[in-house]
């Protein structure tokens, strides 16, 4: 077989598509700065990485409160009330055992099936949403591949901004990050 055969035959690299811009700050008064702004700017898909929580950033994304205690009240009710209709049906109409006069059906001697179906039910509903919500595992992500990103854990401050937020516009999302005051913006490929 000839070699323009051969190359005829081979596949094409897959083309990379642009998943997005990297900026980088160097402390955390110009990050949370510049995410005032990316968020007064109407971007939607965008996120800030720091090697430490930093005070006032939820804010300054404009980030609304997480659903997840909410989820867990409600298992640990759904645990609860599981557990006395449990033991309510089995002690008191699957299986009604008279013993020395006792009631057929107590409160406090259920308390404690009760309250431990509570936090399983809670302590499972937390775990499990978190991983939901946050979506994770996630194995593989775009930033992996960013130099800018590499150094988030150690000293430095980014701002993502992905391709697929309505608002984004190749040549104008990367004036605006520019103007934010952080490093040179870098672009992300998938």
């Amino acid at each position: 077989m000839s070699d323009a055969a051969h190359a005829a035959q081979t596949p094409a690299p897959a083309e990379r598509k642009l998943w997005g811009y990297v900026v980088e700050f160097d402390d955390v008064d110009a990050l949370v700065a510049a995410a005032e702004k990316v968020r007064d700017a109407g971007y939607r898909r965008w996120d800030c990485h720091t090697p430490f929580p930093v005070h006032g950033l939820n804010d300054a994304m404009g980030l609304r409160e997480t659903r997840l205690p909410v989820l867990v009240f409600l298992a640990g009710l759904i645990g609860g009330a599981g557990g006395m209709s449990l033991q309510y049906w089995t002690n008191a109409v699957d299986y009604p055992y008279i013993i020395s006069g006792k009631p057929l059906f107590s409160i406090p001697a259920c308390i404690p099936v009760a309250f431990e179906l509570t936090i399983l039910f809670a302590c499972l509903t937390a775990f499990l949403g978190m991983l939901a919500l946050n979506n994770l595992p996630m194995w593989y992500h775009a930033l992996f591949r960013s130099r800018r990103f590499a150094r988030v854990t150690a000293d430095r401050f980014v701002i993502s901004v992905e391709a697929r937020d309505r608002k984004f516009d190749q040549e104008g999302t990367k004036a605006f990050l520019e103007s934010l005051g952080g490093s040179p913006v870098e672009t992300v490929e998938d």
